[in-house]
């Protein structure tokens, strides 16, 4: 049986430290390693070891019990919860490690969250139970409060001896109470204890169960029990006949500059020499395995085949993604964590640019959520960022890998443009020898919903085939708006009509009139700008509630009505990151440290200060080069341009 298990934490709450203890408890290392002592298994990168935190997602094995597990350490700071989320889609399992004397933090729940989200069965285990302050009771009961009121506590409730499983009474019941066929069963034959557990695991399986343990993996307290109990309540069913399917998690370069793709086996067996076919909106690449590695840790070895359920690294494919599916799994994983700030690389004066472009490509290949941006004009990179922590971790990463000196310029805000009126675009591209015409409606849509598309074009105007061809030119690229040309989003295009020439209709004519069609669409509707908000949830003691809820609303966030609970206070709402990005300290000082702070991206809102923001920026949307709103018409041999106001009343489909 082979499952894959992973790892979560907020940093610091002794993550890594757990992982090695389970890793000695299996006999997989000798000597367990520490955070401080820069020696363990898994956090094997010299960054890693300097700043004592988890930046990449490593995975080890081990065999207990009959089965072959693969142990995935996921970084805690929320500056690198994108790597974590891509990690997530491989996991069978999640636990999550809670300190004994903080409590869940703010990343918890975001780590919580998203294993909902994408339907991972976890356990908890409660850490640093041998710290002065701390109290597993307590944080037990914030796990029911705030995560799941179908938590259990196993430490002392669960026993196993010679292979024999005990219950304690309240477990037995609370357990009874979440399955009907268990608690009838229980009341007409007693406790069965095979049925029991398989009845546990499934519950599990199926996110009705969420086992807890509490200890100190520092100290080597309840480690074996909870490996113990984690063998007993997890459980796999992959099948290694069938076709092939298996999922991308993430992507690497060796020192030698060779892409490695590690991928998940979720059916079927690859061997080397075998092809995998992927890709995305129709175009599929079919490319052959040239080596298979099995990681531990930092190191590897070649094997000439995997099977379902393997976690694994193949050599040979150019293009795949993290969140893509092989061979028969065709969908691509859908991710959540998003960046609200963008920083523009600083070169040293004697940098070649396309140089570093090509580092920070491969950068951007293994973690897509900087969206490496290049600049041709300007002969500049700019990166998406989660917070500064990362750039820090980034300049280290460009000097040891590549030896290239890089700075960043102070973080900005990530701002977007939407419109709030319904229009129609006209577009019309007829230099000599070419002719396209196109006519979009353009519509707001729902927020953060991003950008649609649907034809009303009746195939005696247009042939489905060409209607397909103006829906890809439309999604080839991003486009921009006219405010600040920031990146247009939550718009509903519909293609409305269109004539081509049969003998002048060419290559790219209708990717020119599709552009200009939405180019003049937006010159005539009211454009709106939008910025990135946190969904934040602030837990404090009550005195503390007047001064917070004033700092909100000076931020121009906007808040549900308190929930008190005893003396605690938990506010939620909404706040733009541009006013709030910087809270967390000042929040730390205002509740002596005893509060909690989450803050997620949610999403993009109308901007609270548009004025200055475009002040700011200053952009020209006159002088865009990659953009025209101007249709082009022929006359007597001579093409001719017209700009957005003149060029509608001369459409040929009106």
């Amino acid at each position: 049986m082979k499952k894959t298990i992973g790892m979560f934490a907020h940093v610091d709450a002794g993550k890594t430290t757990l992982a090695e203890q389970l890793l000695y408890h299996t006999k997989t290392i000798r000597q367990r390693g520490r955070v401080d002592h820069q020696d363990t298994f898994l956090d094997t990168h010299t960054i890693e070891k300097q700043r004592g935190i988890t930046v990449f997602a490593d995975q080890a094995m081990f065999f207990y019990n009959e089965s072959d597990y693969y142990l995935i350490d996921t970084p805690g700071h929320v500056d690198f919860s994108p790597e974590m989320e891509r990690a997530i889609q491989v996991m069978d399992y999640a636990i999550v490690i809670i300190s004994a004397v903080e409590g869940i933090e703010g990343h918890t729940e975001t780590v919580w969250t998203l294993l909902q989200k994408h339907q991972v069965p976890t356990l908890f285990f409660i850490n640093k139970t041998d710290r002065v302050g701390a109290d597993p009771a307590r944080v037990f009961e914030e796990i029911q409060k705030n995560l799941s009121a179908d938590v259990f506590d196993m430490t002392e409730a669960v026993t196993v001896t010679d292979d024999k499983v005990q219950l304690n009474k309240e477990l037995t019941e609370f357990i009874a109470e979440r399955d009907e066929y268990l608690l009838d069963t229980y009341l007409e034959t007693g406790f069965e204890p095979e049925l029991w557990v398989e009845t546990m695991k499934n519950m599990v399986k199926e996110l009705r169960l969420f086992p807890c343990s509490n200890g100190s993996a520092l100290q080597d307290l309840g480690i074996s029990s909870f490996l113990e109990k984690l063998d007993m309540l997890t459980t796999s069913d992959y099948r290694s006949d069938g076709a092939f399917a298996g999922r991308v998690y993430k992507i690497r370069y060796d020192e030698k500059g060779t892409r490695i793709t590690f991928i998940k086996a979720l059916q079927g067996r690859l061997k080397v020499r075998d092809e995998i076919r992927y890709g995305d909106n129709e175009i599929f690449l079919s490319e052959k395995v040239t080596q298979l590695r099995t990681y531990n840790g930092s190191k590897f070895k070649t094997v000439d085949q995997v099977m379902a359920g393997d976690i694994f690294a193949v050599t040979g494919l150019s293009a795949a993604s993290a969140g893509d599916g092989l061979g028969i799994l065709e969908d691509t994983t859908e991710f959540e964590m998003t960046s609200a700030l963008k920083s523009k690389v600083i070169f040293e004066p004697s940098q070649n640019a396309k140089e570093a472009l090509r580092y920070f490509k491969m950068l951007d290949a293994e973690d897509p959520a900087l969206n490496v941006i290049w600049e041709e004009r300007t002969q500049d990179i700019h990166i998406h960022i989660m917070g500064m922590i990362q750039l820090e971790v980034l300049k280290d990463v460009m000097k040891e890998r590549f030896q290239v000196n890089v700075a960043f310029e102070e973080p900005e805000i990530l701002y977007k443009e939407t419109i709030s009126s319904e229009v129609i675009g006209y577009g019309h591209f007829e230099p000599l020898g070419h002719y396209a015409e196109v006519h979009l409606k353009l519509e707001p849509a729902v927020r953060n919903s991003g950008i649609t598309f649907e034809s009303l074009c009746h195939t005696d105007q247009l042939p489905i085939g060409t209607q397909n061809v103006i829906r890809n030119h439309l999604f080839e690229r991003d486009h921009h708006g006219l405010l600040t040309g920031s990146p247009l989003t939550d718009l509903k295009i519909t293609l409305l009509t269109g004539r081509a020439h049969n003998k002048h209709t060419s290559g790219g004519d209708f990717r020119e009139a599709s552009f200009r069609a939405l180019r003049q669409g937006l010159e005539k509707a009211n454009n709106i700008m939008l910025e990135p908000f946190y969904d934040f949830k602030i837990k404090m003691d009550f005195e503390y509630m007047g001064k917070v809820l004033t700092d909100i609303q000076n931020a121009h966030g906007s808040f549900n009505t308190p929930i008190m609970e005893g003396n605690s206070t938990l506010i939620t709402g909404k706040v733009p990151v541009a006013t709030f990005m910087n809270y967390s300290q000042e929040f730390a000082s205002i509740t002596q440290g005893k509060g909690t702070l989450n803050l997620v991206v949610g999403g993009y809102y109308p901007c609270h200060n548009p004025s200055q923001v475009m002040e700011r920026i200053n952009y020209n949307k006159d002088a865009d080069p990659e953009y025209t709103s101007s249709s082009i018409f022929c006359s007597k041999g001579q093409g001719y341009s017209l700009s957005w106001d003149e060029a509608e009343k001369e459409m040929h489909c009106l």
